[in-house]
């Protein structure tokens, strides 16, 4: 991963360090090549954001904690081996899960053109083999079925599942990360939708409540 280097001696020294803590504090082990990775991500996002805007977060360390350790900390929830992204932006947290899982097949999708292109150039620039970006409303995206569908930052849960009901195989589940406030969310599911799971996420260095929700049709 020798071909990171410059990117990555773009990054204040107090980066790297709190990538460790924060996947130290996850239970998260990586080798160099991940974490050249991970820290490589970091970069290029501070590096396009600040000509394409594609998140809200600024500060470079931040982007660690509430981009890279807040996508980190639904892993090992994530077992596809098919996972699709829904409105990835650039791509969070399908990019940070497959670098922490080579074997994971992710597809990201999402309608705004400036954060594929963005997701492309990560792709490329990372190495990776096991992503593929795409440009498409997810109303209209068609693939073979998914044994995971994962959303961060999409929609509500009605409009997540509803949107991509035809997604997830047989058996597959939705994986919605959420804020606190959800119950209400959860109260309007479409019929024959439930709450599998709810697991609530420590994010290092983060104070506000997260939360996955795993749902599932019911059987």
């Amino acid at each position: 991963m020798s071909e990171l280097r410059p990117l990555l001696a773009q990054l204040p020294v107090s980066v790297a360090p709190r990538l460790d803590q924060g996947l130290d504090q996850l239970g998260i082990v990586v080798d160099e090549r991940q974490r050249e990775q991970l820290l490589g991500l970091v970069a290029l996002l501070h590096k396009w954001n600040r000509a394409y805007n594609l998140t809200a977060v600024r500060d470079v360390e931040a982007m660690v904690s509430r981009h890279v350790l807040d996508s980190a900390s639904v892993a090992s929830f994530v077992h596809g081996p098919r996972l699709l992204d829904v409105g990835a932006g650039p791509g969070l947290p399908g990019i940070v899960l497959a670098i922490l899982d080579p074997a994971l097949a992710v597809t990201l999708v999402d309608s705004n053109g400036k954060k594929v292109r963005f997701q492309r150039q990560a792709v490329m620039e990372l190495g990776l083999t096991n992503v593929t970006p795409s440009q498409a409303r997810v109303e209209t995206f068609s693939d073979q079925p998914f044994d995971q569908v994962i959303s961060r930052a999409f929609a509500s849960l009605v409009d997540f599942v509803t949107l991509t009901r035809q997604l997830p195989k047989a058996g597959g589940q939705w994986l919605a990360m959420k804020g606190p406030g959800a119950d209400e969310e959860l109260r309007e599911l479409p019929p024959g939708i439930c709450l599998h799971q709810r697991h609530l996420l420590e994010v290092p260095f983060e104070t506000a409540q997260r939360q996955l929700l795993v749902l599932s049709v019911k059987s």
